[in-house]
């Protein structure tokens, strides 16, 4: 039977299930990639879990988010990394080296491997030809533990690219022209590939930057062929070695089918406060902007900063233009090519290599003010500003923009697109990259602020309590726990940062939760969409949150609700949700039972109305629920293994 790459992929790496949408497979992991805002949680939980070293090929351990040193905490965290990363085997890339996806994708990602990754837009390496998805840190703790990686099979949504993108159009345009078509919820359970001819007019590079932001489909990851244009990269790289010839079958088939016309695409954008909120950049043109921001892992090869150079050399921005360069050795080839020296004299704010604004560490704009910048997301307050106006946008639409000080369509500058070379053979850097060691006998270093993992009992038959929040549609992990420099240099220290719970949408919420004891929330469609950040479930059940109850989950948000034993429960009917107002008591009886084997759970509302709730979980996960969370379930499976081996 012909197969398509993402089934072939799959095939390689299935350890048990079938290759039909909606079945339970488990997947065989190659390599594991994790950075700080989450890696302290996944390397806590390894600590607690009894591991000795990682059983993954590879491993890798990123300083990208929490780069700020305003105190203590985020260093004190980084010295813990580096001494767990000696203990477990795992490469180190120390602050200042870069965000992870790019210089995961430079040195150690290989066609037809798998990457289970705890950041959300780990399915960028699927522009080399690997099965690249985004988890919650428990399930990578389980990954670099030996543990396969369980989901469902997803359909495989088959995108073939015709044509050549114009002058003044890139690929991040072709990313934010799915999400006009199809919002934020349109790849749920879904795994889009990529072919056709149009490829053939595409780098490596330009595949991370539509790999990178289809996480905001809700994609379960996008797989690109391992082509002549991979190889043209690793080479690049030196690591010409590492390709393998990897495409689909010919005549293969998809589950669903889109085409895509590259040369009729021109620039978009997406407007405050949704990466599915997209126009073309001319419907917004000549709105006041206030800052630009270039960078990030939505953007983060040679050419878009390049393009913004030469777009903007010899000529000045009017408006604050910040310059994140995306690794070390991309800054060492920008400099190498005087392109350093162009941003700096069109008055650019060169920083350090890291995530920086694109999770609210510094380069928060003016209240009330639009930034532009070619980042992956744009939800409320991210930026670090309440009453932002963030827009996501090319590194062409971005330059132009900070030039004229308004929101412009490039193609409207009085001068010609610039072309830009990329060198054959980049200047290499591994000096900030620590090789693993794997010395079981390292003793990790303990700041003040690193506390162990919470111990959450087993789930009780019967659960009591207040409807805490009656949320809206498309709640992001962001809202229920925020990113920024206030909050996350407390994400290794749980009671701490559990007092930031929804602190953006009910700042008492902390307060009630723990003084209910057990509380629920209920909300809309596509709860917990964005960022794999395993806080937003971490958090409110250490506060008492024991089940949500939506209309439907995003996928990572899922696991990692029940990797820590919240219920997620599923409205049978939609319009129940509004039955359930905010302090209303509810009561879920003979929850057990329930979770040991059947579908269906009641809520009885305390003025006598009861509503049906969907369980939709695999019997996997009905063990972990049942058990209190994925670590007392881990520990009970690797109590009884022992105890077999030693009879």
């Amino acid at each position: 039977m012909k197969k398509n790459l993402t089934q072939k992929l799959i095939a390689e790496h299935l350890v048990d299930g079938r290759l039909e949408p909606g079945s339970p497979i488990r997947l065989r992991i190659d390599q594991t990639l994790t950075q700080d805002a989450t890696g302290t949680m996944v390397m806590i939980s390894l600590e607690s879990m009894g591991i000795d070293r990682v059983a993954t090929e590879l491993s890798a351990q990123y300083v990208d988010h929490n780069l700020l040193q305003t105190d203590h905490r985020n260093a004190d965290d980084h010295l813990y990394l580096e001494s767990v990363c000696r203990k477990f085997g795992v490469w180190y890339s120390k602050a200042g080296n870069g965000v992870s996806h790019p210089v995961h994708m430079e040195r150690f990602g290989i066609p037809g491997k798998t990457l289970l990754g705890s950041d959300s837009h780990t399915p960028a390496a699927g522009s080399l030809g690997m099965l690249a998805i985004g988890a919650g840190g428990l399930d990578v703790a389980m990954a670099m533990a030996g543990e396969p990686y369980g989901l469902s099979m997803p359909e495989v949504w088959g995108v073939r690219l015709t044509g050549r993108l114009p002058a003044w159009v890139s690929a991040k345009d072709v990313i934010l022209e799915l999400l006009r078509r199809h919002g934020v919820e349109g790849g749920v359970n879904k795994i889009i590939e990529y072919h056709g001819p149009g490829l053939d007019t595409l780098t490596a590079m330009d595949r991370h930057v539509i790999a990178n932001m289809g996480t905001e489909l809700g994609l379960t990851t996008s797989v690109f062929p391992s082509d002549h244009k991979v190889k043209q990269f690793l080479s690049s790289q030196g690591r010409e070695d590492d390709w393998r010839l990897l495409q689909a079958d010919e005549g293969c088939g998809y589950d669903t089918e889109e085409e895509i016309d590259l040369s009729t695409l021109e620039p978009l954008i997406a407007c405050p406060s949704s990466p599915g909120n997209v126009v073309t950049v001319r419907e917004v043109a000549g709105r006041e902007v206030g800052q630009c921001v270039v960078g990030s892992s939505a953007n983060p090869g040679f050419r878009d900063f390049a393009m913004v150079a030469r777009i903007v050399e010899g000529r000045q921005a009017v408006v604050s233009l910040d310059i994140n360069p995306t690794s070390r050795q991309i800054f060492e080839n920008l400099a190498r090519a005087g392109l350093i020296k162009e941003l700096y004299r069109a008055g650019g704010r060169v920083h350090q290599a890291g995530c920086n604004g694109c999770i609210g560490m510094g380069q928060a704009p003016a209240s009330n003010m639009i930034s532009l910048r070619t980042m992956p997301r744009n939800f409320p307050g991210r930026s670090g500003t309440a009453d932002d106006q963030v827009y996501l946008c090319s590194p062409e639409t971005a330059a132009a923009s900070a030039l004229m000080g308004k929101i412009t369509d490039p193609r409207t500058l009085d001068f010609p697109c610039p072309e830009i070379e990329i060198p054959k053979k980049m200047l290499s850097n591994t000096a900030m990259l620590a090789e693993p060691g794997g010395d079981r006998n390292v003793e990790p270093v303990k700041g003040p602020n690193i506390k162990p993992m919470p111990e959450f009992d087993e789930l009780p038959d019967t659960l009591e309590g207040p409807v805490l929040l009656n949320l809206g549609d498309d709640v992001s992990t962001d809202e229920i726990m925020p990113a920024g420099q206030r909050v996350l240099p407390y994400r290794s220290n749980i009671p701490a940062i559990s007092e930031f719970v929804f602190a953006a949408v009910d700042e008492e919420f902390p307060q009630r939760c723990q003084e209910a004891g057990v509380g629920f929330v209920v909300a809309g469609r596509n709860y917990g969409q964005g960022s794999s950040r395993e806080h937003a479930a971490l958090a409110p059940r250490f506060l008492g949150l024991r089940a949500v109850m939506v209309v439907s989950l995003a996928r990572i948000h899922k696991q990692n609700l029940i990797n820590y034993g919240i219920l997620p429960l599923i409205f049978l009917h939609h319009s129940d949700r509004q039955k359930m107002e905010k302090g209303a008591s509810v009561k879920l009886k003979a929850i057990r039972k329930a979770v040991e084997g059947e579908d269906r759970i009641l809520a009885h509302l305390d003025n006598g109305e009861e509503i049906s709730l969907k369980l939709e979980l695999g019997r996997r996960d009905r063990e972990i629920l049942l058990a209190g969370g994925r670590i007392p379930w881990f520990r009970r499976e690797r109590a009884s293994q022992l105890a077999g081996v030693s009879r």
